[in-house]
């Protein structure tokens, strides 16, 4: 396990506190990795997406979802049903790629993009320039102890776990198999029956974060919020 920098810790109410953290593993003497986890539709692709972007050129988004399997192989193995489970990913080609980004030593590297309105992973579609200094992964699991997912942690330099309210998260993810393609009823069916099992799963890795990042929509402009419950090392985004 690398040793780590000062990582963010308390209550943090402002997006910029995350930025400004993430400034400073960019300005490292080193490429850091910055990971960021969290179940389905829980908010995690915003916040790297956010997070890279406010960074600017320093900075590349290589998510982890890139290395789903090809769904022709996932229904050879008979995993089709269940897409999206810790074994439907090739976790050990995510390991290899975090390792080459971490020695730093090639020009660029060329790394797959998961593409939602296909459902398939594009080989080489992110290039990692070499002078880039910062790699911002994210995921559902990154975090999880289990071979072979447990060597991705110890090539993660920090990382956050990004959550929100389940019923909005619920609402966001079905709404997003709909605009993907789904009816609202196979929508449900398929949250509720795969990507609420694999949410599990990453629920139990979150005392495995450097911090917490709880994500909150923007409340109605009549509507006075109500004071967060909060973690010891959470923080609160919006």
């Amino acid at each position: 396990m690398r040793t780590r920098r000062r990582s963010l810790s308390g209550m943090v109410t402002e997006v910029e506190t995350l930025v400004s953290r993430a400034g400073e593993l960019a300005r490292g003497q080193r490429r850091t990795i910055l990971g960021i986890v969290g179940p389905p539709g829980g908010g995690k692709s915003t916040l790297a997406q956010t997070v890279a972007t406010a960074i600017g050129s320093a900075a590349v988004l290589v998510p982890m979802d890139g290395f789903h399997i090809a769904q022709a192989e996932l229904v050879r193995l008979g995993r089709r049903h269940r897409m999206g489970a810790p074994d439907t990913f090739d976790a050990l080609g995510y390991i290899a790629l975090l390792r080459r980004l971490r020695d730093r030593t090639e020009e660029v590297v060329y790394a797959p993009e998961f593409r939602r309105e296909i459902e398939e992973p594009i080989a080489g579609a992110i290039a990692v320039p070499r002078e880039a200094s910062l790699v911002v992964t994210e995921g559902n699991y990154l975090l999880v102890p289990d071979e072979p997912w447990a060597g991705v942690r110890p090539l993660l330099d920090e990382c956050w776990y990004a959550e929100i309210d389940e019923a909005t998260r619920l609402r966001w993810l079905i709404q997003r198999h709909v605009e993907y393609g789904k009816t609202p009823q196979a929508a449900r069916a398929w949250v509720h029956r795969s990507d609420e099992s694999n949410a599990a799963v990453v629920a139990s890795t979150c005392s495995r974060a450097d911090v917490v990042v709880r994500l909150r929509p923007a409340p109605p402009a009549s509507a006075a919020p109500a004071p967060p419950r909060r973690r010891p090392n959470e923080t609160q985004f919006r």
